[in-house]
């Protein structure tokens, strides 16, 4: 059922769904601006989402051989210039360092966008043998991009990341290392988010520059529009030719490797702000809440009230579920409408009458629903419930996403689809001609990617009329 809104500091959603987002982000106490535009201020409930999202992610990596490194946050000017079209793709987002001690620097110092380059200079001095292969290691950090227009956590210009860079002997082995962590990034959404992930092959134009290939999982929000929100590439040998990495190969000859990078970031905090919130703020999934359940105890200071709400808060603490008691002297609707406003999947009650029948209220952040469990029922049912919830968010978001993915077979039709919201699923031939025209006639629509999969529905382009045997997903994008 709808939940009524409780809260008046939150634009409705279908009302200026830019202003909700921004709304939720700042009432929840997930962010702030810091006094220079585009970096933000990650409060500790935003962070300790993040938090959540790295506990599971490098748990995944390391079951498929990844290393945690760190690299610098500067890289030579010199050094930034040698991969031409990586350099011409970045240069107009670099921030550039040209003092240091009070003095100019002979070398100007970018700082990082990404990390290729610095990875392929360390990448260099540690491989000299096939028996070096595969490298496969990743970094949390935070990169600059000087964004002219910036929303929290989509789209900034400093934001938290991980990317993950490796080295192989073979073409073979880069290419499956790219899909095997676009898959990782897939399962993250299921399992972690609820959030289910269009996968496919990003198009010519879109790809990462100096990649071969680049791989896409995207998300499709409340208000019918897509964002990327996660990517992994095949660079092949561009990198590594330009940076002179060499190995001796199992015939005793320099052979150059192939490279990869693969990566996601606080985008996917935005992800879930706006596939699962409503008009009450935030509505988190349980895998990855901060807080999973808060118990609000009822008339507090009646006997027995506090007692039982801290046996039921050690219980569930006990058995690794993340608890909150909340213990405040704010009133009991106040801290109904705090909690709703977080995203809390699930609230426990507990006041003299329900203390009197031994029971508790359970209420369900998705949908409002109540349960009514014993004290005793409470700790047993909680993990059980949980898991039901993640499903439903799944299943809802789910469901959503494939109402609105609808077949376009002229441009007009594309146009009607974006204009709507939700993925156009047209034919392409190929020609960037044609995708550029898209974008024109529909006033911002792209090409998310070539999803995989996804079977032929026709053969012409809709654009030029030619000859077409790609499926696309178009749509307007943040």
């Amino acid at each position: 059922m709808a939940m009524q809104n409780k809260n008046d500091a939150i634009t409705a959603r279908d009302v200026d769904f830019a202003q909700w987002y921004t709304d939720v982000c700042r009432k929840a106490e997930l962010i702030d601006y810091s006094p220079v535009k585009g970096f933000s201020y990650y409060l500790p409930y935003g962070y300790a989402i993040w938090e959540e999202i790295q506990n599971y992610l490098n748990k995944e990596f390391r079951k498929r051989g990844s290393h945690n490194v760190y690299l610098p946050t500067v890289i030579p000017m010199s050094m930034f210039n040698k991969e031409k079209e990586h350099i011409e793709g970045f240069a107009p987002e670099c921030l550039v360092a040209t003092m240091g001690g009070g003095k100019q620097l002979e070398d100007p110092l970018i700082i990082r966008p990404t990390s290729e380059i610095l990875f392929s200079d360390m990448y260099r001095k540690m491989v000299s043998s096939y028996r070096d292969l595969p490298q496969i290691n990743n970094q949390w950090c935070s990169v600059v991009r000087w964004e002219k227009t910036t929303r929290p956590f989509l789209r900034g210009s400093e934001f938290l990341w991980q990317e993950g860079h490796c080295l192989f002997e073979t073409h073979d082995e880069a290419i499956q290392n790219a899909m095997t962590f676009l898959d990782v990034y897939d399962d993250c959404g299921k399992d972690l988010l609820a959030v289910p992930f269009v996968k496919g092959v990003k198009t010519p134009k879109e790809r990462f520059a100096g990649a071969l290939n680049t791989y896409s999982i995207e998300a499709l929000m409340h208000d019918g529009k897509a964002l990327q929100s996660g990517t992994t590439h095949d660079l092949g040998q561009g990198f590594a030719e330009a940076y002179d990495i060499k190995f001796l190969g199992r015939q005793n000859k320099l052979e150059v490797p192939f490279q990869t990078s693969w990566g996601v970031s606080t985008r996917m905090i935005g992800a879930v702000i706006m596939v699962h919130g409503d008009d009450n703020g935030l509505v988190l999934p349980p895998a990855v809440a901060p807080i999973q359940v808060v118990i609000v105890p009822i008339r507090q200071k009646e006997a027995g009230i506090m007692e039982a709400c801290t046996k039921v808060y050690e219980d569930l603490k006990a058995a690794g579920i993340r608890v909150k008691l909340d213990d405040s002297d704010k009133t009991p609707g106040w801290k109904f409408a705090e909690w709703e406003m977080k995203g809390v999947p699930l609230r426990v009650e507990i006041g003299p009458r329900d203390l009197a029948e031994g029971k508790a209220v359970l209420t369900r952040r998705v949908n409002g629903q109540k349960d009514t469990l014993t004290l005793e029922e409470i700790e047993a049912s909680i993990p059980g419930l949980l898991k039901e919830i993640h499903q439903q968010m799944y299943e809802k978001a789910l469901a959503h996403l494939n109402a609105n993915i609808t077949e376009a077979k002229t441009v007009e039709e594309m146009k009607a689809i974006l204009d709507k919201g939700g993925y156009a699923k047209a034919m392409w031939c190929g020609c960037q001609e044609c995708e550029d025209k898209v974008k024109e006639l529909t006033q911002g629509g792209t090409a998310r990617c070539v999803p995989f999969g996804v079977e032929a529905f026709s053969d012409v382009c809709p654009v030029c009329g030619k000859k077409a045997d790609k499926v696309v997903y178009f749509a307007k994008a943040y």
